[in-house]
């Protein structure tokens, strides 16, 4: 997400927030389909997270880092659909990566993303977070560290795990 405009920072919460979701509210989306891969369900953590950044608003110890704590409660509303799905309560959805670029045979990359899709399926939610976040969202270690309210070292492991568990089974699969 951008950074806060000092004109939304100089406001009220309420009104800082207001303007926020408004302004980002699309790249929230944006974010929960690729962490979760299902339209509905992005559009619902969108939801959820909105509602529940809205309740606790008056929380928001620094409107500076408004969009960071909006980001971590989304990214928190999608680890818990994740898991949800994990404990068999909701189906796995294959996740939708961009379109590779073209080659001579179509068929080879839809293959290559779909067999990467299905790879990234199988991390655990956490893996599968800031792989997102690292590699669709393009956030520093120290960006992601923020938004999941761990210690860099930790995301740098879970990164590390997260990588070394997709070559593992890209190379098994083929």
């Amino acid at each position: 997400m951008e950074p806060v405009s000092p004109a939304v920072v100089s406001q009220e919460p309420t009104d800082a927030f207001t303007a926020m979701t408004r302004r980002d509210v699309d790249r929230a989306y944006r974010l929960a389909w690729a962490i979760l891969g299902d339209d509905e369900d992005a559009q619902d953590a969108t939801q959820d997270a909105l509602t529940t950044a809205w309740q606790r608003r008056s929380s928001l110890r620094d409107p500076e880092n408004l969009e960071a704590w909006l980001s971590r409660i989304l990214i928190n509303k999608c680890r818990d659909r994740l898991r949800s799905r994990s404990r068999g309560r909701e189906r796995v959805r294959s996740i939708e990566l961009a379109t590779l670029p073209s080659v001579d045979d179509g068929s080879q990359s839809a293959a290559v993303r779909d067999e990467l899709g299905r790879a990234i399926e199988a991390l655990n939610p956490d893996q599968r977070i800031v792989v997102v976040l690292r590699f669709w969202a393009d956030l520093t270690v120290d960006a992601i560290s923020e938004r999941l309210g761990v210690p860099s070292g930790t995301v740098k492991s879970r990164l590390h795990n997260s990588l070394n568990t997709l070559r593992s089974t890209l190379e098994t699969n083929r």
